[in-house]
């Protein structure tokens, strides 16, 4: 992500607390006086956020002086300093919240795709993301995931084909949504086509389509079909699979699982942040 586009989603988000200004703040102190900010981390986890807090807290004002001690990847323990930041009272209050809020969200997501991670950490399968992101914030909630070490699946609509259900009921088939796609689109964009019944695995693998989502698919199911798929096209299962279940999943055969969950169902992680004058 370039730091025009960080700029960019940073924006809209202190206008909508600041808005004005901070009435409380700007009532109790002058925009002179100093103070130190520190990050904390209040329980363990993957920290996601580093650029956040440098490129957040100068532009609520220029003259921050940030000395952070995390990467993006670092584990966090309890009472671990992330980092501090000195500046003019007033803008550091004015910049909390904002920075608070994010970095606590995608900590969640970094730690939630760790222990995602972890659990098939002993097979060739990679754990990665989906669409359900926050609207507003995909970039940085894939960002979390590559963080707590997961993949990312297609970013939007734009960077990959992705035949659903739906398109194959409004295609009429697999082999017409597919044949449609290759006959207008270039050679350099993949095409995936999701499937849910064995004829439809066939259906796709006869079209020689260069990745085949198995979707709400039992593991139990995929070990009997994924022998029909040439080494020539990538596996992937998804469709409400829990953590649980995700060892079971990692040997089915599949290359990659893919979690809406991590995104969607993480808790954010407990940081808070004390001002010192």
């Amino acid at each position: 992500m370039s730091l025009m586009q960080l700029k960019t989603i940073l924006k809209p988000f202190f206008l909508e607390d600041i808005g004005h200004g901070d009435i409380t703040s700007q009532h109790l102190f002058d925009y002179h006086t100093q103070g130190t900010l520190t990050l904390l981390a209040k329980e363990e986890g993957i920290f996601c956020g580093a650029e956040i807090i440098e490129v957040g807290f100068p532009m609520v004002h220029p003259l921050m002086q940030i000395n952070r001690k995390k990467n993006n990847g670092d584990q966090l323990a309890a009472v671990d300093v992330i980092a501090t930041v000195t500046g003019p009272i007033i803008h550091l209050l004015q910049a909390e919240r904002v920075i608070l809020n994010l970095i606590q969200r995608m900590s969640g997501i970094a730690t939630r795709t760790y222990k995602a991670v972890r659990m098939v950490k002993n097979t060739d399968v990679k754990i990665c993301d989906t669409r359900k992101t926050t609207p507003g914030l995909r970039m940085l909630e894939k960002q979390a995931v590559r963080s707590g070490g997961g993949y990312n699946h297609r970013y939007g609509l734009y960077d990959a084909v992705m035949i659903k259900d739906n398109h194959i009921a409004f295609s009429g088939s697999i082999t017409n949504a597919v044949q449609q796609i290759k006959s207008k689109l270039g050679h350099t964009v993949k095409i995936e086509v999701e499937i849910e019944t064995k004829d439809q695995l066939l259906e796709a693998i006869s079209n020689k389509v260069d990745i085949i989502m198995f979707d709400n698919c039992s593991p139990e199911t995929i070990k009997r079909w994924i022998h029909h798929v040439p080494k020539t096209i990538i596996t992937e299962a998804s469709g409400g699979i829990s953590f649980d279940q995700l060892p079971t999943y990692a040997n089915s055969g599949v290359n990659y699982i893919s979690l809406g969950s991590l995104t969607h169902s993480a808790p954010s992680l407990d940081i808070s942040a004390s001002v010192y004058r």
